[in-house]
């Protein structure tokens, strides 16, 4: 790996395009280096446990209604739409709009956390809507998730958003666009436009992750997904982007981030080099944000030590900064301790999810955020009794550099009324690389078979399994084996004249 060092630049010191951040990275996607055997295998793992959370996801509102807003632009030649047979084709940008936001909605799918936060895996749906619309191969698409994962876990090492208060899809434009632009096989000039066009118009803040959290955690990622398809478009045509991007003096870095001194530091692959980012993600067990994943396994290893929750007088949770600031009391929500709350507000919640893991002893992605279980006077009671406090040690294992020492978990302290304590502490949850029962191909597989039961035949769903395990022989144009279609339950059709413009 290189290392790139990334500062701001006055306009009158003229920064030659190959120093640009952009441009290496334009760089890394046209490097026509191949694709190791492992990033191949993970890259099908991942589309299998996108395709899962999807369809599981696949009539909730918000997934509903990004559907129906794709179908109102329908494509002959088009992309897929999941849930629906492959013929109903739509434009690329509104497939990765719709199926980016079922991918999101559950909050169930990959993750990789370092200086910010990702979810690797939504570079898959714009990524497979343009391969269908251009009839690439199963190999093309291999070349552009490794680029598309590479170049986003590489930016959320070196630059970190949420500290200004930025959301983590400014990473996802740039991934998306570079991806796109190796599956494609384009020159470097155009990647490079299309990744400075694609970060310029997707920086958002974080309040779509505060406060009241609304469906717009769902659209977030595939909004971004949608505007890289359209800067790409746009490059392709020939039309350049404010430049540079990240380095000029009226850039992101200066006037959103860290300011004009700031300095990162991003790890690139060398010329030549495979992109094996993706071998450091991870996917989840369990439908919930990826800092709440160990947490789990730690309440459902502690519940055995408690006999009585009303015995239970406090508990406390240490653990890192980031958890303790975003999903925990540090966060400074009362939403997070209403049992009103949304399911997007609850899975962003550790004081709830605690409360309900330790009770339950199990997590399910619908009945765990039930209004009617967050609502029980027991668990409310059980709720209100937990906090978190930053520990210096949890944050410093969270920032590791070395991924086999990078922890995502806290300690468990509770205190029951007769002042006898109950303590235990996890690092990484079960599933995780360096955890108790990492996640292979057949706990993929069995998640995906868990997701879509009720909702897609058995024939439908091992028709799709072995599509995906097939995935780097499939032929130009025949990536729509990649689409799921929802043939054992009633698909919600969201359309209405008397509502939107479209």
């Amino acid at each position: 790996m290189q290392n790139i060092k990334v500062t701001v630049h006055p306009s009158a010191h003229h920064l030659a395009r190959e120093d640009q951040l952009a441009w290496k990275l334009a760089a890394l996607a046209t490097d026509p280096v191949a694709v190791e055997p492992a990033v191949t295998e993970m890259i099908i793992n991942r589309i299998i446990d996108n395709a899962g959370v999807a369809m599981a996801a696949i009539n909730r509102g918000p997934v509903a209604t990004a559907r129906a807003q794709a179908l109102l632009h329908p494509r002959n030649g088009g992309a897929a739409v999941f849930g629906l047979p492959p013929a109903a084709k739509v434009h690329a940008e509104w497939a990765a709009w719709a199926n980016g936001t079922a991918v999101r909605e559950l909050d169930f799918h990959d993750t990789f956390l370092a200086a910010d936060y990702s979810h690797p895996g939504d570079n898959i749906p714009p990524l497979l809507a343009v391969a269908q619309q251009l009839n690439c191969s199963g190999a093309d698409l291999i070349r552009g998730l490794a680029t598309a994962y590479e170049v986003q876990i590489d930016l959320v090492k070196g630059i970190c958003l949420h500290a200004h208060k930025i959301d983590h899809i400014a990473h996802l434009g740039p991934s998306a666009a570079a991806g796109l632009g190796a599956m494609l096989d384009l020159e470097t000039e155009v990647v490079y436009q299309a990744v400075q066009q694609a970060l310029h118009v997707t920086v958002s803040t974080r309040q779509s992750r505060k406060g009241e959290i609304s469906s717009w955690k769902a659209f977030a990622p595939s909004h971004a997904g949608k505007l890289a398809v359209e800067a790409v478009d746009r490059a392709m045509r020939g039309e350049g982007a404010p430049s540079p991007i990240y380095e000029g003096e009226d850039s992101v870095i200066a006037w959103i981030l860290d300011g004009p001194d700031a300095a990162y530091d991003i790890p690139l692959p060398a010329a030549g080099e495979p992109k094996r980012a993706i071998l450091e993600s991870y996917t989840k067990a369990h439908s919930a944000e990826y800092q709440a994943q160990a947490l789990i396994d730690l309440a459902f290893r502690v519940r055995p030590k408690i006999d009585e929750w009303e015995d239970v007088e406090k508990i406390v949770l240490h653990t890192s900064h980031h958890t303790h600031y975003v999903i925990g009391t540090g966060a400074g929500d009362p939403q997070k301790m209403d049992p009103e709350a949304s399911r997007e507000t609850l899975d962003h919640s550790i004081m709830y999810i605690l409360a309900v893991a330790l009770q339950d002893g199990k997590w399910h992605h619908v009945d765990s955020y039930a209004p009617e279980r967050a609502a029980r006077e027991d668990t409310v009671r059980l709720w209100h009794k937990i906090e978190t406090a930053e520990d210096a040690a949890w944050t410093e294992r969270y920032h590791h550099p070395d991924p086999n020492q990078r922890a995502f978990g806290g300690r468990l302290e509770v205190t029951l009324a007769n002042g006898e304590t109950v303590v235990d502490e996890l690092a990484v949850a079960d599933a995780h690389p360096a955890g108790a029962n990492p996640f292979r191909r057949a706990d993929y597989i069995g998640k995906f078979n868990t997701l879509v039961e009720g909702l897609v035949s058995e024939q439908e769903a091992q028709r799709f399994i072995d599509a995906a395990e097939g995935l780097a022989d499939i032929s130009p144009g025949g990536l729509d084996a990649l689409n799921v279609a929802l043939d054992a339950a009633p698909l919600i059709d969201a359309r209405d004249s008397h509502k939107g413009i479209f």
